[in-house]
């Protein structure tokens, strides 16, 4: 019988054999879709990906915070990122998924996302022009050969962003 591995140890030894590579850049982010918007994530910030468990919501809180999630024993506070953003909030269905992308940084915080897109290369990726009024926490954009484009999400930014901290009404 083959032996199990969690989702995280295998992300753990996907990101550990990306850092021994000259691929780093290449591979180094994970795309995520979330509302009408495409994100990239740093592989290493991207924390462990599960499919959308049941939410606890919390009252008093702003629209775009989704409520707490019971990940094995510990609990997330979630942000649906296409409403945090000010677009649609996003459908809860088979396809989403919660980014636990605070742990590293010491925050027990997810973000919810439409779908997971995939692993994208920087290379295949065209730099824009920066957009002055963009956040911090989303300072670059580019576009793929499809013509899609892709917002730069930096988790520790966001983390350290008061709006993202601030969830009551």
């Amino acid at each position: 019988m083959a032996k199990k591995i969690s989702l995280h140890e295998f992300q753990a030894y996907l990101a550990s054999r990306l850092a021994g590579t000259s691929t780093q850049a290449a591979a180094g982010l994970l795309g995520v879709q979330a509302g009408p918007d495409y994100w990239l994530l740093d592989l290493a910030d991207s924390g462990e990906i599960v499919p959308l468990p049941p939410l606890t919501s919390v009252p008093l809180t702003k629209p775009w915070f989704a409520g707490i999630a019971n990940i094995r024993g510990n609990l997330y506070s979630v942000v649906d990122l296409s409403a945090f953003v000010g677009k649609e909030t996003t459908p809860r269905n088979t396809s989403s998924r919660l980014v636990l992308m605070g742990t590293r940084h010491g925050s027990n915080a997810a973000l919810l996302v439409n779908r997971m897109i995939g692993l994208r290369s920087i290379e295949a990726l065209t730099v824009e022009a920066v957009d002055p009024g963009s956040p911090a926490w989303a300072p670059e954009v580019f576009t793929d050969n499809e013509g899609r484009r892709w917002s730069r999400l930096r988790v520790r930014e966001l983390l350290a962003d008061e709006a993202f901290m601030d969830i009551g009404a």
